[in-house]
């Protein structure tokens, strides 16, 4: 299991991406291809109004998504890999981007979806239940919350992909505000689709 207690810093990845402008191959990764696909296959409306992704990295997804949203608010905490998802996603007005840092920082709108992407397992538990909070009374209602995680064990990172769903499941199963909608598990990830009730 992992041996992290607290959340990977922004420090964290900005050294992570000194090194290499795409360090996880998220361009041309066939892991990463499939998960994008599969990913946006979950989304069960054509379009959506004001969207929420959370840790955007370059912009690969950002850009597979943006044609299905209204209006999308992208966000990253690492300068590197927000500078270059700004130049892939230029010439698309409906996209906007912010340097956040969650929980500690969050926007202050209301979504119809917020998409949570290979995020979660670098929070605390603490980190993890303010956000989970956070999305839920930032969602509208009927608004759906996508999770999308790798589920192998990185000892580095404070949590697993499984232990950030499992938690979410949990809320769902306790009638707190969520219903999920959608599981699905593949090798080395996991999907679930949840909706404030």
């Amino acid at each position: 299991m992992p041996e992290n207690n607290n959340s990977l810093p922004p420090d964290y990845f900005n050294e992570f991406y000194s090194h290499r402008s795409d360090p996880w191959n998220f361009e041309s990764s066939p892991y990463e291809l499939s998960k994008y696909k599969a990913t946006l296959a979950a989304l069960p409306r054509a379009e959506y109004q004001n969207v929420f992704e959370i840790g955007c990295s370059i912009g690969v997804l950002t850009q597979m998504l943006a044609p299905k949203c209204k209006k999308l608010l992208a966000v990253e905490p690492a300068d590197v890999p927000l500078e270059k998802a700004k130049e892939r996603l230029k010439s698309k007005p409906n996209v906007s981007f912010q340097k956040m840092f969650v929980p500690q920082d969050f926007p202050e709108d209301q979504f119809d979806l917020i998409l949570l992407s290979e995020v979660g397992y670098f929070l605390s538990w603490e980190d993890l239940k303010k956000l989970a909070d956070l999305m839920t009374n930032h969602l509208q209602p009927g608004g759906q919350l996508l999770l999308v995680h790798w589920t192998p064990v990185v000892p580095e990172f404070p949590l697993t992909g499984d232990q950030v769903h499992n938690y979410f499941m949990d809320l769902s199963l306790q009638k707190q505000h969520l219903k999920h909608l959608l599981h699905q598990r593949k090798e080395k990830f996991r999907l679930d689709l949840f909706e404030k009730m």
